[in-house]
């Protein structure tokens, strides 16, 4: 019974205290009378200098305006862990530190308009993870940081409106659309609403995005006043957000050297990435998980110009995927992705025994596993590292050879190994028959070529003499048309007869009832007969065209060389002469000259004398003009 009365005396005790109202503020409920309901509580005392303390910890919506509070310490709302509505509004707060807000985990909305804060706490928002509305508006917050960015991503109203902004963070604007690269829908349940106004905006290139976003008509952004406008620079002072045009400021695009890059396995690999854009963007190479590349280049020629180089060196399997070269500046975002692949599948190689080329021991049949290598696309700059791949050949009747051209002695070439369920029966086989002749012959070749035959050469190695050898010949890839020839190992050559001229044959050493031991191919021959025909046609008509020429060419030399040696006709000369003239002197002319002066004392003939006459008269105003002597006429 007595403890019955003590838990009764508890439960009063605490509804009072529960009950308890500050004594500046006004506490109203809503519900029960019991107290269990919800409760406002209104602090608007003009004389209050410091948030209430004693506040009833199941306030739901608080209410500080028009009080001398101008500090929000930390913690001071620490036991109200079912505030949701908080308004401080109309005092004369400066301070907000950092941890005020601390464990308001269900807090909807925050309104701290008509203070003198200057500087906000951004990162207090994340004690806030339910926060819808943000009310800043007249206050005197000059900057937004960039750190604060991820704190606005669940807010549905911000209201920075008549504070001292003049810019904006280019990246607040990536978390609406249409910048987040969702697509721009007014049918958008979500609505976020923005209040800029009344602020002194720069307006330049960070801003870009802002201007833009108030030229939009249906976007789920709405600002609170669409008439925005620039306080500068000077030249755009006064313009509205929705006309304002900006100079030099231009989105960023971005090209890539290829879109699809195929490479081998271990190769080296260039991704090329060129962007453009003012301000001059920056590159990042990411991954297709989102993690960033670090082995990449950059480098800037110019102003609006980027590029940016990644490399993958001994690329491997788990290189391969999309690499994304993100271009990104004040203006705008722009990206391109590069798929990198590695070439081919995996096949099986099958390497039979066969005879060293020098020493003629075996090499054992092993499995190679390795992938097909196919070519990179050819705009890529991408580099392929050489790498070894062992092959050797397989003996079959139907299959021949790539002979070498240009050299007269032929050497086993290595084939491409056969695959799959044929190229195991081939091993099996090869390996079953151990002691062919094959093993035991080498050094095959090819001598003594004429136009219609042909001397096969080889040597033996611990063979009998006298074992049976076919030798089997026919134009390359025509294999219908064999001939063979029936002789012994220890004869060493043979004569192939029957050639035709011009043809390139395949010879091939058998042994009697089994498969062919190893083949190769004589040289093309050409006939040199037809050869040594045209070119002494040829040659015949150079002569005859030659010889002709030749002699002329001296008749003339000839002709000019006489001509040269004949004396000098007066005549002949007087009639050449382009101009007569006569020599005008102030000696007497006398008969008795000498002869060379005959040309001196021709008599003139009435034309020649007026063109002499008009020479002087000519001559002798220019004298006169730069002489200043009386003009002289001598005709």
């Amino acid at each position: 019974m007595r403890r019955l009365l003590y838990a009764h005396v508890f439960l009063c005790c605490l509804s009072v205290a529960h009950s308890f109202c500050p004594s500046q503020c006004t506490c109203v409920s809503h519900g029960q009378n019991d107290g269990t309901g919800t409760r406002s509580v209104l602090c608007n005392d003009p004389d209050m200098s410091d948030i209430p303390v004693n506040v009833p910890v199941d306030t739901v919506k608080l209410r500080v305006e028009k009080t001398a509070v101008r500090r929000i310490p930390t913690e001071a709302f620490y036991y109200l862990v079912d505030l949701r509505y908080l308004w401080i509004t109309y005092n004369s707060i400066t301070t907000v530190d950092a941890g005020s807000f601390y464990n308001l985990k269900v807090l909807h909305e925050l309104r701290l308009d008509g203070n003198m804060i200057s500087i906000f706490p951004w990162e207090s928002l994340k004690e806030m993870p339910k926060l819808r509305t943000l009310d800043l508006h007249n206050n005197r917050i000059t900057n937004v940081p960039l750190e604060a960015i991820p704190y606005f991503l669940n807010i549905t109203y911000l209201d920075l409106s008549s504070n001292k902004l003049s810019s904006l963070p280019s990246d607040l604007m990536d978390i609406w659309p249409p910048f987040n690269g969702m697509p721009v829908s007014s049918n958008t349940s979500q609505k976020t609403v923005l209040g800029l106004q009344d602020n002194p905006w720069y307006c330049d290139c960070k801003i870009s995005k802002l201007i833009e976003l108030s030229k939009m008509s249906d976007t789920p952004v709405i600002l609170m006043d669409m008439f925005l406008s620039c306080s500068g620079p000077e030249n755009l002072a006064g313009v509205l957000f929705q006309r304002a045009e900006l100079d030099q400021c231009v989105k960023p695009s971005v090209m890539t050297s290829a879109t699809k890059i195929t490479s081998s396995l271990g190769s080296n690999v260039l991704l090329r990435c060129d962007a453009t854009g003012y301000p001059t963007p920056t590159l990042v190479w990411t991954k297709s998980d989102g993690s960033p590349v670090n082995n990449t280049v950059q480098e800037s020629p110019g102003e609006g110009v980027r590029w940016s180089i990644m490399s993958l060196h001994g690329i491997l399997y788990k290189d391969a995927g999309n690499y994304s070269c993100k271009a990104k500046n004040f203006a705008g975002n722009a990206e391109a992705i590069i798929s990198v692949s590695i070439a081919g599948a995996f096949t099986t190689t099958i390497l039979p025994s066969t005879p060293s080329a020098e020493t003629g021991a075996e090499t054992q049949s092993t499995t190679l596993t390795t992938p097909t290598a196919i070519p990179s696309t050819p705009s890529v700059a991408s580099t392929a590292m050489p790498r070894m791949q062992t092959t050797t050949r397989a003996i079959s009747t139907k299959r021949k050879t790539t002979p070498s051209d240009g050299l007269q002695t032929s050497s086993v070439k290595p084939a491409k190994v056969q695959q799959g369920s044929n190229g195991e029966k081939l091993a099996a086989h090869e390996e079953s028959n151990k002691n062919d002749t094959s093993k035991s012959v080498k050094d095959l070749k090819i001598v003594e070529i004429t136009s219609d035959s042909a001397v096969l050469l080889w040597t033996t190695d611990g063979l009998q003499s006298d074992a049976p050898l076919t030798v089997v010949y026919s134009p390359y890839g025509e294999d219908d048309s064999k001939s063979t020839v029936e002789t012994s190992a220890g004869s060493g050559k043979v004569l192939l007869e029957g050639l035709a001229p011009g043809l390139r044959y395949s010879v091939c050493l058998v042994t009697k009832g089994k498969d062919p031991c190893i083949d190769f191919s004589t040289l093309e021959v050409v006939e040199d007969g037809g050869q040594n025909q045209l070119f002494m046609i040829i040659s015949g008509i150079a002569c005859a065209v030659a010889v002709p020429l030749i002699a002329f060419l001296l008749y003339k030399i000839i002709a000019l060389y006489c001509k040269g040696s004949t004396p000098i006709d007066e005549e002949e000369l007087e009639k050449e002469s382009y101009v007569k003239f006569e020599t005008i002197s102030m000696k007497q002319r006398t008969l008795n000259s000498h002869p060379t002066e005959l040309w001196a004392r021709r008599q003139t003939q009435e034309s020649e004398r007026m063109l002499l006459c008009s020479r002087s008269s000519i001559d002798s105003q220019l004298t006169y003009k730069s002489d200043s002597s009386r003009s002289e006429y001598l005709c």
